[in-house]
């Protein structure tokens, strides 16, 4: 069985850090996310979808995620419920991340874009991209070489 969810959107407002009785960290957040279709009206929608972090991911989405902010989350979905002071069993679907990445810098948001910066924070490994800098920044076309013949050795070929 499998319970991943990827979304990437932007935050309706600032992240709210709490800690537990027991001193865990936990940040809740709802992420906008666009439909990929137009509504009737001919509008873009979106879903606004709560977002939860524990323990050192809460703490770091508290310090560096602000409103309006881009932002990718992977995580799980999760279903709890509870009784109301009402007497009513309410239910709460929202994303449990477990990887969080920053997709602009504040910089971006103060300027109107510019470069962009990518920083990922998770439980356990991170997939970022951070191995060549130099492509990411001058978005350059490895492949722009004219069709000129690639010259790749039979050792380094993986197969």
């Amino acid at each position: 069985m499998l319970n991943r969810v990827i979304l990437i959107g932007r935050l309706t407002r600032d992240p709210e850090l709490r800690y537990t009785p027991t001193g865990v960290a936990v940040t809740q957040f709802t992420l906008a996310v666009d439909r990929p279709f137009v509504g009737q009206g001919g509008e873009r929608e979106a879903d606004f979808i709560p977002i939860v972090t524990w323990r050192q991911l809460a703490e770091t989405c508290a310090n560096y995620l602000r409103k309006g902010r881009l932002t990718a989350v992977e995580g799980r979905i999760q279903v709890r419920n509870y009784e109301n002071n009402e007497g009513r069993r309410v239910y709460v679907t929202e994303v449990i991340a477990d990887n969080v990445r920053f997709l602009e810098s504040n910089r971006d948001q103060s300027e109107g874009g510019g470069n962009r910066e990518e920083s990922s924070f998770g439980g356990g490994s991170s997939s970022g991209n951070r191995g060549n800098s130099n492509y990411s920044r001058n978005n350059q076309d490895p492949f722009s070489d004219e069709g000129k013949p690639i010259d790749i050795s039979d050792d380094d070929l993986p197969f």
